[in-house]
């Protein structure tokens, strides 16, 4: 297997660590650039099993910073980049929506213009005619879709973007810049698109370790509306999987879509994630519901996300290997077994620790 120098952007956060512990353990082969920002959502403790692998490396740095993009693409030798470094909470996009332009638009064409000028615009070296394929791997939503109604309708590649929040309209744009640069200067490129992910070290701003968490410390669980809305659930390794499929055996331009076939109404999900967490912490089943409250709905809050993952099951043979409740289980089990990166999360000390070790 050939050696391959791979930049993983937004490697500390949450479906990023999946993804580099999974490149950095099945290919010793391959040099594994993890770049991140270090904001709220990014811990290197997600990453502490693998932090002294021979073929592992950190970067501290900013995808917004072009300059620095340049030396880093040149320093390692990056020969492809697989893309997850994004703003992606929709309450926050909501409050700020700049910076979701900036991170998800800007920092994704800095990216691009990277790449463009390290493996377009510069003559081959012997040294780099003997590497691998480029490849521009660029990780989305499936929010650019906008909603579905409730019947059995499911986003496809095809689906057309109608995005309703400021979040899934950065993420559109940002996936029209990959296939512009496709178009405009051939640059080799491939997407995905996925439904909610769920499982170890997701920030506890999203529902799952948000409600595990205060289902812990009988804390109340705001659900929005009615809790009516229907989200489609795909455990992280299995993203992180299907990610290394794609990466290896995708088509260069082409969108795959990548899905649980696991759709579930946010308030009969959240009574799973209770009934599960009362039965681990050895309480009587149930017992937690009464700290649902519902609260005012969310401004654009799409009623309905689920992904068709066909295309990528039938060409490229990747699917789902768990079962939702085994799954969840798993992932409540997780959270109620690692406290202590929980509360370190919650209380926000992990973040004065990279101030003062990376200013």
């Amino acid at each position: 297997m050939n050696k391959r120098n791979i930049l993983i952007t937004g490697g500390a956060g949450f479906i990023g660590s999946h993804v580099v512990r999974l490149f950095v353990n099945k290919y010793p082969n391959y040099r594994i650039v993890n770049l991140d920002v270090l904001t709220y959502a990014g811990n290197l403790a997600n990453l502490k099993d693998i932090e002294n692998a021979p073929n592992y490396i950190f970067e501290k740095a900013d995808i917004c910073d072009f300059d620095n993009m340049l030396r880093i693409f040149e320093k390692y030798r990056i020969d492809s980049v697989i893309h997850l470094a994004a703003e992606s909470h929709v309450d926050r996009s909501i409050k700020d929506p700049f910076s979701f332009a900036r991170t998800n638009v800007m920092g994704t064409l800095s990216l691009l213009e990277a790449a463009r000028g390290s493996w377009l615009s510069q003559p081959q070296s012997p040294k780099r005619k003997t590497q691998t394929s480029n490849l521009f791997y660029h990780i989305s939503t499936d929010e650019v879709y906008g909603e579905l109604k409730f019947d059995n309708t499911l986003f496809t590649e095809e689906t057309k973007y109608d995005p309703h929040s400021p979040y899934s309209a950065s993420k559109a744009s940002s996936d029209h810049f990959v296939r512009a640069y496709k178009d405009t200067y051939n640059l080799p490129i491939v997407i995905s698109n996925c439904s909610n992910n769920y499982g170890s070290y997701q920030f506890p701003e999203k529902l799952i370790p948000l409600f595990i968490n205060n289902i812990r410390n009988n804390k109340p669980l705001p659900v929005y509306g009615k809790g009516e809305n229907v989200r489609d659930w795909l455990y992280v390794e299995d993203h992180a999987r299907a990610i290394d499929t794609i990466f290896h055996k995708g088509k260069s331009g082409e969108t795959y879509n990548i899905g649980g076939f696991n759709e579930w109404k946010n308030i009969d999900l959240i009574k799973v994630i209770i009934r599960t967490v009362d039965k681990l912490l050895g309480r009587e089943e149930g017992a937690s519901e009464k700290l649902i409250t519902y609260v005012t709905d969310r401004a654009g809050h799409d009623l309905r996300y689920a992904i068709d993952s066909s295309k990528l099951k039938n060409e490229l043979g990747w699917e789902p290997s768990l079962q939702f409740e085994e799954g969840i289980e798993k992932t409540v089990r997780w959270y109620l077994e690692n406290q202590d990166w929980l509360d370190n999360v919650t209380s926000g000390d992990y973040q004065k620790y990279y101030e003062k070790m990376y200013g």
